[in-house]
């Protein structure tokens, strides 16, 4: 029996050869390479910086120091991510200030932000969150009435786009992801984009030790880390971002063989929905699962034993044991983003997987689903 991962990247003979080209260079970090990426992906979002970074995760830390985020600080975010949007602002002693979501984006939504506005706050930490856009016209208006910093977390949605302006270019810095299951990838790795100069300077050093770009290496001018991108990574990246748009291009086109597959099933599965004014990306097809009886980690394992990778996409972070014992969160206090949670089951989706995979993965599902009939 064939079995279907949930995700795999694409790599083909120029990646391989472009990473192998560095090896034989001898010059394996600080060199060149990272430098063309940066060039080339700030062009591709339209920025007008871009630093590479070892982690979307460093990415998100640098932007929190970069944004002047620090003790006392509180910063308005999601519950439904990736952890490492809320941690980020633990890192600079800030505290997190949950906001539920929309649902049919899964992205923060604007009402009831500016309700959680207070005068700690000092920004709002968008995510954008499996491939799609927060709605940014209602977010840049309320970041501009309190004056509020406006940082992206893009990690999950590259090439997606808000009333025809790509994400990446709102807030005073945006950082992307390229972990092997994103729409492209570096192995490890990220990048951070602003249109700042001020701020891509600041990138730049914290990334580096916290040197200065005309300084000795043994001369720093601030506290800095070692969240440089090697030159390896950033061949594959420059080679991945070649390939991107086509990359998106197939997502696309298997999101809507799922979208079809599932039409008939309306009553048993909810398929993703794109908000009004967005395109999506695809870094995940993650649907809802509504029969009331639905055991959804039971489906996880039962697809498992048939060959087809599944997962849960995303438990709320409020509600993992270190936020409930930090911050004395409890179910029900973002009742939709716990709803869309319990319900949630991510489903096979990478460039290379088949109609006629697709097809499996939807028979099986619907198939076990029926089972809860009895």
């Amino acid at each position: 029996m064939k079995h279907i991962p949930i995700a795999k990247p694409s790599i083909g003979p120029e990646e391989i050869r472009a990473v192998t080209r560095v090896l034989k260079s001898g010059q394996l970090s600080l060199g060149p390479v990272h430098k063309e990426f940066e060039t080339r992906f700030a062009k591709y979002i339209g920025a007008k910086h871009a630093c590479t970074v070892s982690s979307g995760t460093a990415g998100l830390h640098l932007a929190m120091i970069a944004a002047g985020i620090g003790a006392g600080d509180e910063v308005i975010t999601s519950p439904f991510s990736f952890v490492a949007s809320s941690n980020s602002i633990l890192f600079v002693g800030a505290k997190p200030v949950f906001v539920d979501i929309d649902p049919v984006s899964y992205n923060l939504d604007p009402a009831k932000v500016e309700k959680a506005v207070t005068k700690k706050t000092k920004a709002i930490l968008v995510v954008h969150i499996f491939g799609q856009s927060t709605d940014m016209g209602p977010i840049m208006k309320i970041a501009r009435k309190h004056k509020l910093k406006v940082i992206e977390d893009a990690c999950e949605s590259i090439g997606a786009s808000y009333k025809g302006k790509r994400v990446g270019t709102f807030g005073e810095s945006a950082v992307f992801a390229f972990y092997p299951n994103k729409q492209m990838t570096t192995g490890e790795g990220g990048m951070v984009v602003t249109q700042a100069d001020r701020v891509q300077a600041l990138m730049k050093s914290l990334s580096n030790q916290g040197r200065n770009a005309d300084m000795q290496w043994l001369d720093h001018v601030r506290l800095g880390y070692n969240y440089r991108m090697d030159e390896m990574s950033a061949a594959l990246g420059i080679e991945q971002l070649k390939k991107l748009d086509r990359f998106i291009a197939e997502r696309r086109r298997i999101a809507s063989w799922y979208e079809r597959a599932f039409a008939k099933h309306a009553g048993l599965v909810q398929v993703p929905l794109t908000a009004p004014g967005n395109t999506h990306t695809y870094f995940v097809y993650v649907v809802q699962l509504l029969h009331p009886n639905v055991k959804r980690d039971e489906i996880i394992a039962r697809l498992k034993k048939e060959g087809i990778g599944s997962k849960t996409y995303l438990p709320s972070i409020h509600l993992f044991r270190f936020y409930r014992e930090q911050f004395g969160f409890r179910r029900g206090d973002f009742p939709i983003s716990e709803q869309i949670s319990d319900r949630a089951l991510a489903l096979p989706i990478f460039v290379g997987l088949k109609k006629t995979d697709v097809a499996r993965v939807v028979d099986t599902l619907i198939r076990l689903l029926k089972t809860y009939d009895a």
